[in-house]
């Protein structure tokens, strides 16, 4: 019987994380499209939340997308009431994104809904399975590059 090597070890785990990681993003997606906001509008409202005066193009940049796709986000948003454009601090040429109350309240039904769906999964779980998963969390975000 052949030993697995390094290589083949870390291939077989991602073989093993990559079908509930997909699954899980997808139902914390759905989630979110039942606070009535889809997963790039979260996504959106979420980077807008990060960086509070944050431009257009600065925008698209971050979330690797067109300048002209984010014009039309950021158009939809701003249409929902869920953002707002005002001019920046001592630029009156530049022009930044803002959430707006409503947009918060938005952003606080996905957050709500998504740990709603996750606590009530991580409930079904035994202790043991909760604290692999707790001692998971932060080589997670590692993974995803948010640490």
């Amino acid at each position: 019987m052949r030993h697995l090597d390094a290589d083949d070890a870390v291939f077989a785990l991602a073989e093993a994380l990559r079908p509930a990681l997909l699954r899980a993003s997808r139902q914390l997606r759905r989630a979110a499209q039942k606070a009535g906001v889809s997963a790039l509008d979260a996504q959106l409202l979420h980077a807008i939340k990060q960086a509070p005066g944050i431009g257009a193009s600065e925008l698209a940049d971050g979330e690797q997308m067109t300048r002209p796709s984010m014009s039309s986000h950021v158009k939809r948003l701003q249409a929902a009431g869920w953002i707002a454009r005002e001019a920046a601090a001592g630029d009156g040429r530049r022009v930044g994104i803002r959430l707006t109350a409503a947009g918060v309240k938005a952003l606080e039904a996905i957050r709500r809904r998504r740990n709603d769906w996750l606590a009530g999964r991580l409930a079904g779980l035994t202790g043991e399975a909760r604290a692999a998963l707790a001692a998971a969390a932060e080589p997670l975000l590692r993974l995803a590059g948010d640490r």
